[in-house]
């Protein structure tokens, strides 16, 4: 047994030294990153439960439940309002279009109209007054999905390509009343 135990493996004392203090360093450093997150969550959670029981804390934490429950119940609420008023809103009249025009060329103004009504799904009516010296005459024509089973002139389909393409006109409802 010349060289002992480490010299039959092939290894050097002094190798196994160095390696076992830079395990030792290594842990060293280890433990200290872990004794500062222990202290910051020690912090965190004396300053959670500054001034507060386990009764107290417990109680705060049942109101923010039913808070929550009641915020849930509310929107539940304005979700099938909402609902309602969308469906309500798709059967009123939301498109308008008009054109004026001189009907019979003899009055010298465009007291003659046409006048268009839709709802969202565009149904509704077209309004055609005529205005003569003899009097005023109405028609009025049935719009089902943008469409007329009746022809129409060509104040009427203008009247009813406004209604339809609003934007596009540049047109508000506000700008025709």
């Amino acid at each position: 047994m010349e060289g002992g135990l480490f010299a039959n493996m092939g290894l050097d004392a002094s190798y196994l030294i160095i390696l076992l203090f830079l395990i030792q360093v290594l842990l060293f450093v280890l433990l200290m990153n872990v004794n500062m997150k222990y202290n910051r969550l020690k912090t965190s959670y004396a300053s959670f439960m500054k001034g507060k029981d386990g009764k107290t804390l417990e109680e705060s934490v049942l109101d923010r439940f039913e808070d929550i429950e009641s915020l849930m119940e509310m929107a539940k609420k304005n979700k099938q309002d909402i609902k309602d008023i969308t469906r309500k809103i798709e059967g009123d009249y939301q498109k308008l279009g008009i054109v004026k025009y001189d009907a019979f060329h003899e009055m010298g103004g465009n007291l003659s109209f046409a006048l268009t009504m839709l709802d969202g799904n565009n149904n509704g009516w077209i309004i055609n007054a005529m205005h003569s010296r003899d009097g005023c005459y109405t028609y009025i024509k049935e719009i089902v999905k943008g469409e007329s089973y009746i022809e129409l002139a060509e104040e009427e389909a203008e009247s009813l390509d406004r209604a339809i393409y609003q934007e596009a006109y540049g047109l508000d409802i506000k700008d025709l009343v």
